[in-house]
Formats: C-alpha cells, sequence, structure tokens
C-alpha cells in the first residue's frame, strides 16, 4: 500500500509505544510478581491473552489449512523458544533480581538485546541466509558489551551456585530464544497473516507452558496467587503482552525495517530511565562503556 507521511509517523509511534510497553513490563510490573513461580505466571499470560483471542481466530481459522507439517514445525518452534524458553528466562532473571539482589533490570534489559545478534546466526544456519563479513566484527564487540554490561571490570566468579552466575545466562539465553523464533518466524508466517501468526504463537505457549506446569507439579501455584498478583497478570496481557505485539507488527508495515530499529530503543532507554527512577540504580562505568557498545553493535548489525 502506498504510504503517506501520516502514516509512517502513527507507524513510528506504534513502535515506540510497544517498546515502552515492553519497557514498562521488565521496570514496573512483571519483578512484581517476583514472589510466585515463573512457570505459572508465563502459563496464565498466554492463556489467558489467547482465551481472548480465541474468538477472533475461529473468523479465520480457514487460514490454518494452508499450513503443512513444516510450517506447524515452525510455529511450534516459535511458540517453544518464543513463547515458552524466552519468556521463561527474562522472568525467571528479573525474579532473581529482586530475590537475590545480585545484578539489576537495567543488566537483564541491556544482555537481552543481543536478540538481533542470535537472529541472524541462527537464518544463517537454518535458513541458509549468509551474513556480510562485517558482521562478525560487530558481533565480537556485541559479545564484549554484553560481558561488561553484566559484571564491568571486575572479574566475576563463575560459580553456578552462585546467583550472579545465572542472571546474565538467563537473560542471553532469553535473547537466543526470541532471536531463533525471530528467524523460524520469517517461515512461519509465510502462509498466514500476521494476526493468525499471533493467535498461534500464544495458543501453542499456552498449551506447552500447561504441560510445563503440570510436569512439574506447579500447577497448584495458580492457588497461591492473591488479587494483587492477578491484577498485575491481567495489566500485562492487555497491555505489555498482546497489545504491545499487535501494536508492534501494525507500526512495521508501515516504516522500513533499518528505521524500526532505531525506535526499538525506546525499549532500553525507557527501561533504565524506569530502573534508576524506580529502584534507584545506577550502573558502573564499566557497565556503562558495556551497554553503548551492545547497543551500538547491535544498531551496526540490523543496519548492515
Amino acid at each position: 500500500m502506498r504510504l503517506t507521511p501520516r502514516d509512517k509517523t502513527i507507524g513510528a509511534f506504534a513502535i515506540i509505544i510497544a517498546a515502552s510497553l515492553w519497557a514498562l513490563d521488565s521496570a514496573l510490573l512483571r519483578p512484581r510478581l517476583y514472589h510466585q513461580d515463573p512457570s505459572v505466571i508465563v502459563f496464565l499470560e498466554h492463556a489467558i491473552a489467547f482465551g481472548l483471542m480465541a474468538g477472533f481466530l475461529w473468523f479465520e481459522r480457514n487460514e490454518l489449512k494452508e499450513l503443512g507439517p513444516k510450517d506447524w514445525s515452525a510455529f511450534f518452534w516459535v511458540a517453544l523458544f518464543g513463547g515458552a524458553i524466552g519468556t521463561l528466562a527474562i522472568t525467571k532473571a528479573f525474579f532473581s533480581v529482586f530475590l537475590d539482589g545480585v545484578s539489576s533490570v537495567s543488566v537483564v534489559v541491556i544482555l537481552q538485546k543481543t536478540q538481533p545478534l542470535f537472529a541472524i546466526l541462527f537464518a544463517w544456519v537454518i535458513l541458509k541466509e549468509r551474513p556480510e563479513r562485517k558482521f562478525f566484527l560487530w558481533a565480537g564487540i556485541a559479545l564484549l558489551g554484553s560481558y561488561l554490561a553484566a559484571f564491568g571490570l571486575s572479574l566475576p566468579s563463575f560459580d553456578s551456585k552462585n546467583p550472579v552466575f545465572w542472571v546474565p545466562l538467563l537473560s542471553l539465553l532469553a535473547a537466543f530464544a526470541f532471536g531463533s523464533s525471530t528467524a523460524m518466524s520469517k517461515r512461519a508466517v509465510g502462509k498466514v497473516s500476521f494476526r493468525v501468526a499471533t493467535y498461534l504463537r500464544f495458543g501453542l505457549t499456552a498449551l506447552i507452558m500447561f504441560g510445563i506446569v503440570l510436569g512439574t507439579g506447579n500447577l497448584g501455584g495458580i492457588g497461591a496467587l492473591v488479587s494483587a498478583d492477578w491484577l498485575v497478570i491481567g495489566i500485562i496481557v492487555f497491555t505489555t503482552g498482546a497489545t504491545a505485539i499487535f501494536l508492534y507488527y501494525y507500526g512495521l508495515k508501515r516504516v522500513m525495517a533499518s528505521k524500526s530499529t532505531i525506535y526499538e530503543l525506546a525499549f532500553p532507554v525507557v527501561a533504565l530511565a524506569m530502573d534508576y527512577f524506580l529502584h534507584g540504580t545506577v550502573l558502573s562505568g564499566g557497565q556503562w562503556l558495556g551497554a553503548s557498545l551492545l547497543l551500538f553493535s547491535m544498531y551496526m548489525v540490523r543496519k548492515a
């Protein structure tokens, strides 16, 4: 469709709002649930969202007939990694910040921005998309930035029993999970609209998470939720969950992908600001250097 300057402006604001909502989730909402089991929270946010979407999927169910085994496999990967594993990892990382106090929300958010790095690497292996040589230069700088953002200029003790070891690892696991699902999404959404793709992503993730919650014996954790917890989960569902994803795709249809990268930087910027004002978090000089290297290298990776 032919886009006017007004369309592009609206698209840009949609992406900025979506990224800001994710920052709200990271710094304010999800940490309030740290006293609950992460798998229960992830299951409920996807199950409730899909329950609201199911009626819309019914009206567009004919699109499902176009999907073959490879398409369903791609959707399952997106649900397993982008939905279940990625969201579980990032949620557990945030919970660890508040339970153990060994890191900060800012560090988790910054490390999660390595997602494009994993998306390109995964596309190289699975989709046979060959990255340019300069990608590896920026990838190396991103890894250096990730280390500095997590630990500053100090030399940490990589003891698996130490919580400081797990927060960066969980953040990078989330980045890998989200990045790999981005690559697989290119295959998954080829035959259906972005709306149906979103419905399937939430529905399959809810099924996977139900199996995880049931298998780990954590289903009873739902009964431990109090009214304040349900309120936060409801806010996540209606704002930082499905609503943010719809806003993001709406905006992405109206702006160039290279420009969307700039607008998405609202996520770490807003999250860092909120973490400072809400929790008084101040990064060290080494961590600020790492954050700058990481965010700039990720911008160059997407621009390349």
